[in-house]
């Protein structure tokens, strides 16, 4: 596939280097045309080596392949990132003054802007005048992301995640309606890995959890459009770029992350595995082996119910049905029943939207980078059950959020 990636005049122009990769490792013959402000934050010599094309912005270059003309008409899609506000502008207007808004005015397939600009220019009348006006005209606009922005500024402005700009160019080209992305504009908090409850200043109790399936939650929430906050408990993996990431050590640390980050949530994923005890008294000294001294006794207290209390914090504020809550099960069957009977018990104490299940055991799931499991749902819709990679599963996962958030929450 032809594709024309033009770049923006703006500072996200250096993630869209990664863009290009995806692009280029997928197959696909790319043609850059940055804006001259663009070169100004990366350099035609990154674009060249990275597409293995030849970068300009003049109509004036290679005259006689009339490229002004040629580009557009070749091109099997156009991609615009990061669009600013003014290529949004001059897009909207029909301008022509260079090579990138003249292969525009040319291109008759499909053209998909991801724009990043300062909160206040995304949210000025004019700037979503043009967006409805691109949109009106057939053009693909994503919704930016929300987040850190230049300098300490923070809002809905942030280019989405390259992953996620190539997820919905690709659902473009396949003539896919969902090219808007299942969570854009939408904000998911995610637990991972495994909480540590100190006994002594060197030993803890703690799991089996990887934070392999977490991350892998992240990943796909954030492909999703989603801006995605992960609350990273030990994990033997590392967090995935484009995330807000908050480090926690204990389920109280964890409780009190997730309850501060809820409030401005749409969803809440608590896939960490989270202690259900912790040790009533920490001593500060390492507990030693004496002979002729009894074993210690480990007097434990329980944690507290974090899923249970989002939940009941979420009902108490009057956002049940707009927040959507899934809890995860890590279960055993044994002789007062199977995994699914316990998994539907705790869907009902728990009170969450859709309750993902596992069944562990030794060598099964923990740390395993293949996982199955059942999705139960409140509402009574029949099990689902996803298998495969833990990127398979968390997609599956993710897939199932976005449905149940346009049942109960859609986008206006």
């Amino acid at each position: 596939m032809r594709i024309v990636l033009g770049v923006g005049g703006g500072i996200a122009a250096y993630k869209v280097a990664s863009l290009l990769r995806l692009f280029t490792e997928a197959g696909h013959y790319v043609t850059v045309i940055p804006t001259e402000a663009a070169t100004r934050f990366v350099g035609t010599a990154t674009w060249e080596a990275l597409s293995g094309n030849p970068v300009s912005n003049s109509v004036f270059d290679d005259v006689h392949q009339v490229n002004h003309v040629r580009l557009g008409h070749e091109a099997d899609l156009v991609v615009i990132a990061p669009a600013t506000a003014d290529l949004l502008a001059k897009a909207a207007a029909g301008l022509a003054g260079d090579l990138l808004t003249n292969t525009l005015l040319m291109a008759r397939g499909p053209v998909l802007f991801a724009p990043a600009m300062h909160t206040e220019m995304w949210q000025h009348p004019a700037t979503q005048a043009n967006v409805e006006t691109l949109r009106s005209r057939g053009a693909a606009v994503l919704e930016p992301a929300t987040g850190r922005l230049t300098g300490t500024d923070s809002g809905p402005g942030r280019l989405p995640e390259p992953e996620a700009i190539f997820e919905a160019a690709m659902a473009l080209v396949q003539g896919r309606s969902d090219y808007q992305l299942p969570l854009a504009g939408r904000i998911v908090t995610i637990s991972a890995g495994g909480t540590r409850e100190p006994l002594d200043p060197v030993r803890f109790l703690g799991n089996r959890s990887s934070g392999k399936q977490g991350v892998a939650l992240a990943v796909a929430a954030r492909n999703a459009g989603a801006t995605v906050r992960l609350l990273a408990a030990h994990m033997d993996v590392a967090p995935p770029a484009g995330v807000e990431v908050v480090r926690v050590d204990t389920a109280l640390q964890l409780r009190d992350a997730a309850l501060d980050a809820a409030a401005g949530s749409d969803v809440v994923i608590m896939s960490a595995a989270v202690a259900d005890f912790r040790p009533a008294e920490v001593s500060d000294t390492k507990i030693k082996k004496r002979d002729g001294a009894g074993d210690p006794m480990i007097a434990l207290v329980r944690n507290p119910d974090i899923l249970h209390e989002l939940v009941e914090r979420r009902n108490a504020a009057g956002r049940a049905g707009r927040q959507l809550i899934v809890g995860f099960a890590a279960e055993t069957g044994d002789d007062d029943g199977d995994v699914l009977a316990h998994a539907e018990a705790k869907l009902q104490r728990k009170g969450c939207d859709l309750l993902v299940v596992n069944h562990v055991g030794t060598d099964r799931v923990f740390g395993q980078d293949t996982n199955s499991v059942v999705i139960l749902a409140r509402s009574g819709a029949e099990p689902q059950e996803a298998a495969g990679t833990k990127a398979d599963v968390a997609a599956a996962i993710v897939a199932r959020i976005g449905l149940e958030l346009e049942r109960v929450s859609p986008r206006p």
